[in-house]
């Protein structure tokens, strides 16, 4: 399993809202996002917005992507998630994810 952590910014004035949506994410999505290989899907946020993301897939991150980028429901969600999310420039949230390198890791 490949371990993959991210970054994506919140705009600080939709926070509380972004938080709301994740509370019950669509299961349409859900569904999806296991099926195309995301487990232990985790997002933590810092009160500035900024967002770190963590999630186990079984090949790399471009495949977990490449698989989203295939199902309908990711991009109704990737649309409706947009306006939340600082310096997209125009991309969906989930083409602008910053991957981080892992460096250390404790089992």
């Amino acid at each position: 399993m490949k371990r993959v952590g991210f970054l994506l910014k919140v705009k600080e004035d939709k926070i509380e809202e972004y938080k709301k949506h994740h509370e019950a994410v669509w299961p349409e999505m859900l569904a999806a996002l296991r099926r195309t290989g995301w487990h232990n899907y985790s997002l933590f946020m810092r009160p500035d917005g900024l967002l770190f993301g963590y999630f186990e897939t079984p090949e790399s991150f471009q495949s977990a992507l490449d698989g989203m980028a295939e199902e309908e429901i990711n991009a109704r969600w990737q649309t409706f998630m947009a306006p939340y999310f600082e310096d997209l420039g125009g991309a969906a949230a989930d083409e602008s994810m910053v991957e981080l390198e892992e460096v250390f890791h404790l089992e």
